[in-house]
């Protein structure tokens, strides 16, 4: 994968994990945590734009006409398929997502490719709060079912040992590769990932993944405007 087809996956993932923050802006289980849920999911999709902006200056747009039509076109983790059925999906999603996201953004910024660093910096100082209310929720206790699950999404989408991560660690333009992604990862939400064996042979390189799968219809409607073109108001030449 280019470094494209990564910041690609960045901004997928950010928009989907904005959506989805959204969907408990009030469901939370308190006025604190709906508010949060809101101001994380505007944060979110405020940096979804900036990553996709990035595209164009960084010279390759690894984006496809099919993206307007098929949801499995997109490059979102799998923990973002369905909308979430419990806080605890939420938490590890914030403590563990949200932060691997994070991490990688700061590989992207203290590498050696000037549009990222120069675009993406404000972004680290943004994610600060959300870092912290996901470990604050997550110091509180939740579910070992989605945390743990959080973390081998977040191992896989890092990318295999000697995978595009690494290479591109190894070029300068991001300045951790998948081991130090993992150990930064631990060292933010200060615990150790659970043990984990990624199955790489089929692990998908565009999506980052290794279950098929894709958002469900209603969501990628939303995403792709598909709602709001079937109840906006017929045009002049169809209503002629």
């Amino acid at each position: 994968m280019s470094l494209s087809g990564l910041v690609l996956s960045i901004a997928d993932n950010k928009q989907m994990l904005g959506l989805r923050y959204a969907e408990w802006a009030t469901r939370a289980p308190s006025l604190e945590a709906d508010i949060a849920a809101a101001a994380m999911g505007l944060d979110d999709l405020g940096h979804s734009r900036v990553l996709y902006g990035c595209l164009d200056p960084l010279g390759e747009d690894p984006r496809t006409a099919n993206r307007e039509t098929d949801p499995a076109s997109l490059s979102a983790l799998p923990y973002f398929d369905e909308p979430w059925s419990s806080w605890a999906h939420f938490v590890a999603a914030n403590a563990i997502l949200d932060t691997a996201f994070t991490v990688m953004v700061e590989a992207c910024v203290n590498g050696k490719v000037e549009v990222l660093r120069h675009r993406l910096r404000k972004m680290l100082t943004e994610e600060r709060y959300h870092f912290l209310h996901g470990r604050s929720w997550l110091r509180s206790g939740i579910e070992k079912g989605p945390l743990d699950e959080a973390w081998k999404q977040a191992i896989e989408w890092f990318g295999p040992p000697d995978g595009d991560t690494a290479g591109l660690h190894k070029e300068g333009k991001l300045s951790m590769g998948p081991a130090e992604l993992k150990a930064r990862l631990e060292e933010r939400v200060e615990t150790k990932a659970p043990a984990i064996k990624a199955d790489w042979n089929g692990w998908d390189p565009i999506r980052r993944r290794t279950r098929p799968g894709a958002v469900d219809d209603l969501t990628f409607g939303m995403l792709r405007g598909l709602e709001e073109k079937r109840f906006a108001p017929a045009t002049t030449e169809k209503q002629a």
